[in-house]
């Protein structure tokens, strides 16, 4: 508990007459969050303050965007205010095949490792026609050979949004235009009592102001809050205000430090402790917002109701997905609905329950599930036998260790990139018990280093708001599953965004393809497999072909081509665009197509006019485990960028074509 801790400065002997704040923990971290989840960079701070101005009576909002109340008269004249903007960026180029480059808001990192953090992650764009979300690019983890040089820690003229544009025109068509917003997208996020997000202390400040003005009793004199605008700019919104205000008795800024406040003349600070100060995940306990409060209502010479509770903006409401007016949309639906699964390798449960519910009657009731825990869909008469393979898990982390703070060291499972995780969000969800119950997942944090000369950390710990006792006594062990929130989100036209797109894509177009297939029509045995901790071995695939294997004629592997169509990797090898069709994957690390093989798949792919791709990338798929009980096999993919991160990016034409082949081949000789 002492990792990046901001000094408390309590107005104690006038707070000590106050009562308490007593609300329940996770009340008030819900109701904090719905602070730290405002959307107000530097300049655009309205995209917040008419949200506010509509839920909070008698608040207006200044020349300069600062929201304002002003309750009482006379003397003493009291200025109590927080700032409500949070460090963002904005759209400085568009590039002609549709990237976009950022600009910082601001000069001054409130953490050394903040414009790294962006890496990988889900942002908004906001124009003047609505919001835009994209994703920030990532070197490709398949790729870490090519980028062994790269230590440096990440700077914002590193940073690329991909929005799912493939050029300039595209990208103006939707809206984006020079200096447009750009802020992290942040959903809700709440542990045992803890509130975390960027500025989480300067917007619990601003949640302590704004419940003052509201529920407290002014005796003497007037208070002026104020919310201000710009506040990483120097304060430049509260130093106009102050300005207009003319003489002031006191000014206290919520939120903030001494440090902060520098540069607003006689002010004072009221802070509170945090944890991982400046990052993504900066941490406020429930119990030191009260103080917060508390000490908030004393700078007001304010008295709180005897009912007094937070004042919050109203829950913000997520849309529920569009669907789609074109042919992709069961593609569309089935891939976001998978994508949004966890499946540490080993822990994969979910996702095959899933896929085995989206079958069609037929298969459902012929599937079974083998020792290793892949999930076999065995039809046609039994000769000549193929197998079609994808994988249900995903790069992730169990468990190795837990240590008394409660912090766990974690194991990777796969091929990590840890700085793409790094102070980010975490899960931690359980599998069933004895009784075949399920607990609540853990909420926590992905643990930021507080400093940083090289990119990526040597190890990755997660901390879920309690100690080690606790966390044992709710179920956790050495062993048990962790990964990143999850949620699928759709860019611009048939661009997919989701963690676990490897191989989620893969085991969405072996579903969609089984719907398509008539079995009374195969003229062999097919196998269409969802395997098991490909990411940790090829483990299931390997089970899969000591019994299996010897008899296959072929082996298909739905795999993700990874391709360096994207601008941090070079175009001479692995380029294969998205958008263009399926991929055949004809050299791999694992694997070599036999040219009478790839011929096979080539017309096949001609003759039912499906584009195709051919290329070679870096991995190895379930095939090469399979292969060595005799089979050929060949790799079956899309192409995808950004590969073992949580910005993974799809093309849905892409695996549409994808899907139509393994249909293609499994009726065809």
């Amino acid at each position: 508990m002492n990792r990046f801790f901001r000094s408390l400065m309590v107005l104690a002997a006038a707070a000590a007459a106050l009562p308490a704040q007593s609300a329940d923990p996770a009340r008030t971290a819900e109701l904090l969050s719905r602070w730290i989840g405002l959307t107000a960079p530097p300049g655009a701070e309205e995209l917040a303050t008419s949200t506010l101005l509509r839920a909070l009576p008698g608040w207006s909002r200044d020349a300069s965007g600062n929201l304002v109340r002003r309750v009482g008269q006379g003397s003493p004249r009291r200025v109590v205010a927080c700032g409500l903007d949070v460090h963002a960026y904005a759209v400085s180029e568009i590039t002609s095949d549709g990237y976009i480059r950022l600009h910082r808001i601001g000069t001054a990192l409130e953490h050394p490792l903040a414009d790294q953090f962006m890496e990988a992650q889900r942002v908004q764009l906001h124009t003047a026609r609505g919001t835009v979300p994209g994703v920030v690019a990532i070197a490709n983890g398949h790729f870490s050979r090519q980028h062994r040089a790269d230590t440096a820690v990440v700077s914002v003229d590193k940073l690329w949004v991909d929005v799912g544009a493939s050029s300039r025109a595209e990208v103006e068509w939707l809206g984006v235009s020079l200096l447009d917003p750009v802020t992290p997208t942040r959903t809700a996020w709440t542990f045992d009592g803890w509130v975390a997000g960027p500025g989480a202390l300067s917007r619990t400040g601003c949640a302590a102001v704004a419940t003052a003005a509201a529920q407290g009793r002014v005796a003497s004199g007037e208070t002026v809050y104020i919310l201000s605008a710009r506040h990483i700019m120097a304060w430049k919104g509260l130093s106009g205000a102050l300005r207009r205000l003319g003489k002031v008795d006191s000014v206290y800024v919520v939120g903030a430090t001494a440090r902060d406040v520098a540069s607003v003349p006689g002010a004072r600070a009221i802070g509170a402790r945090t944890r991982y100060t400046g990052s993504m995940v900066e941490s406020i306990q429930a119990s030191e917002a009260a103080a917060l409060l508390t000490a908030t209502y004393a700078a007001a010479g304010a008295t709180p109701a005897s009912d007094a509770g937070w004042v919050a903006p109203p829950l913000a409401v997520t849309a529920a997905r569009v669907p789609r007016t074109d042919l992709y949309e069961e593609a569309e639906r089935t891939v976001m609905s998978l994508l949004d699964l966890p499946g540490v390798p080993g822990h994969e449960w979910r996702v095959r329950n899933a896929v085995k519910n989206a079958l069609p009657e037929w298969a459902q009731k012929i599937a079974t599930v083998d020792s290793a825990g892949n999930l076999i869909v065995a039809v046609g008469p039994d000769r000549d036998s193929i197998a079609f393979i994808a994988h249900t898990d995903e790069v992730s982390f169990e468990v190795e260790r837990i240590l008394n703070d409660g912090t766990v060291a974690l194991a990777a499972r796969g091929g990590v990139i840890l700085s793409a995780w790094e102070g980010q969000p975490a899960v931690l969800p359980f599998d069933p018990d004895a009784s075949g119950a399920t607990a609540s997942p853990l909420f926590g944090v992905f643990v930021p280093r507080d400093s940083a000369r090289v990119k990526a950390p040597a190890r990755l710990t997660a901390w879920f708001g309690v100690d080690s006792a606790a966390l044992v006594a709710r179920g956790v062990r050495v062993g048990s599953a962790v990964l990143g929130d999850k949620h699928a989100t759709r860019l611009a036209g048939t661009r997919v965004t989701g963690r676990a797109s490897d191989d989620r894509t893969g085991s969405t177009a072996l579903l969609m393809a089984v719907k398509r297939v008539d079995p009374k029509k195969l003229t062999r045995r097919v196998y269409f497999v969802w395997t098991t901790r490909e990411e940790s071995g090829l483990l299931g695939a390997r089970a899969f072909g000591l019994t299996y294997g010897a008899s296959l004629q072929r082996v298909y592997a739905i795999d993700t081509f990874v391709s360096s169509d994207t601008p941090l990797e070079q175009p001479m090898f692995a380029f294969a665009p998205l958008g263009r069709g399926a991929v055949l994957r004809g050299l791999d690390d694992g694997s070599v197509a036999p040219r009478a093989e790839r011929e096979r798949v080539l017309r096949t792919a001609k003759a039912a006019g499906i584009p195709l791709q051919v290329g070679t990338t870096h991995g190895s798929t379930d095939g090469s485990a399979i292969a060595a009980f005799g089979p050929p096999d060949l790799g079956l993919s899309w192409p995808g960028r950004y590969s073992h991160t949580p910005g993974e990016v799809l093309d849905l034409r892409d695996l549409d074509a994808l899907t139509k082949l393994i249909a293609a081949l499994a009726v065809g000789r």
